[in-house]
C-alpha cells in the first residue's frame, strides 16, 4: 500500500504546500498540468473530509490573496441533475427499477465529456488560484476520478486542481477503495506522498 506515512502527516503537509509560490505557479513540474491525487484510506473519509474544511478557513489566513474554490462531486451531481429537472426521476426509477437499472440510464447523463463545461462554469478557473475537489467516493460508479480528470485538461488551464481520492494512487493508476482492480491510467502528481 503506498499510503506508509501517518495520515496525519500527510494532511498537515497540505496547508504549507498549498499556500507555496511553486505550487501555486506550477513550478517544477515540467510543463505538465497541474492536478494533484491526495490518496488516503477509505475509512479516513470523515477525517480527510473535515481536513478539507480546515484548508477552506485556514489557507486564506496564510494567504489572503488566495482564491479557492471547493467542489463536492455529490453536490455537483445532484445540482446537475436538479437543473435538468432529472433529480425525482432518477430517484423515482432507483426506487421502481433498482440500482442496475438506473446507474445504465443514468451513467451517459453524467459522461465527464457532458460535465467538463459546466464543471468550468461552477470552477471559474481563470478566477482561482486553486481548485479541490471531493466527493469521488461519493458519486462512484456513477462519475469516475480519472474520467474526470481527463476531461478537465482543456477547461483548466494553468490552475492548480487537487482532486482528494478515497484510495491508492501509485503515479499512474487509481484504485478505488482499494479494492477494485485499477483498468485505468492517469498521470498526476501525488499530493504529500
Amino acid at each position: 500500500m503506498l499510503m506508509s506515512r501517518d495520515l496525519k502527516d500527510r494532511l498537515n503537509e497540505i496547508l504549507p504546500t498549498i499556500v507555496s509560490d511553486s505550487f501555486l505557479s506550477g513550478r517544477g513540474l515540467g510543463n505538465e498540468i497541474a492536478f494533484h491525487v491526495f490518496d488516503y484510506p477509505p475509512d479516513q473519509e470523515l477525517r480527510v473530509r473535515d481536513h478539507i474544511q480546515f484548508l477552506l478557513k485556514h489557507a486564506p489566513k496564510k494567504r489572503p490573496e488566495l482564491k479557492l474554490i471547493h467542489i463536492d462531486l455529490l453536490d455537483f451531481v445532484i445540482d446537475y441533475l436538479e437543473d435538468r429537472k432529472l433529480l425525482d426521476k432518477v430517484y423515482k426509477m432507483q426506487r421502481e427499477k433498482g440500482d442496475a437499472h438506473t446507474l445504465k440510464k443514468v451513467e451517459p447523463l453524467l459522461h465527464p465529456d457532458k460535465l467538463k463545461d459546466r464543471f468550468a462554469l461552477k470552477v471559474k478557473p481563470e478566477e482561482h488560484d486553486l481548485v479541490l475537489v471531493s466527493g469521488v467516493g461519493s458519486v462512484y460508479p456513477l462519475l469516475r476520478g480519472h474520467s474526470l480528470l481527463n476531461n478537465l485538461h482543456p477547461v483548466m488551464g494553468r490552475t492548480p486542481l487537487i482532486m482528494f481520492y478515497p484510495g491508492g494512487y501509485d503515479g499512474k493508476s487509481l484504485r478505488m477503495f482499494n479494492k477494485l482492480k485499477s483498468r485505468n491510467y492517469y498521470r498526476a502528481f501525488r499530493l504529500a506522498p
